[in-house]
């Protein structure tokens, strides 16, 4: 990726979803949520020097129409600030 992100920002690449139901019902693309978790991708670094409360790797939860969108090579990505990020998701 060339993109580096500024100060408290984070580059995160929307998880999508299965697209199925628990039950195995199929939803159409029409119908479907858009993605509230992501992979961290790159993170910056806080005004003073200090690092950000993600790195690369995290996966996160964010609001639905929390930070900016762009697609690059395909693939839908979110920029958010640091303060938009509402959960990291333990494994």
């Amino acid at each position: 990726m060339g993109l580096k992100p500024l100060h408290d920002r984070v580059i995160v690449k929307r998880i999508e979803d299965r697209g199925r139901t628990a039950s195995g019902l199929y939803i159409p693309d029409t119908a479907r949520e858009r993605p509230m978790r992501g992979l961290v991708l790159a993170a910056g670094r806080r005004r003073d020097g200090k690092a950000l409360g993600v790195k690369p790797g995290d996966e996160v939860v964010f609001a639905v129409y929390a930070g900016t969108d762009f697609r690059l090579d395909g693939e839908d990505h979110v920029v958010l600030a640091e303060d938009e990020i509402l959960a990291l998701v333990q494994s």
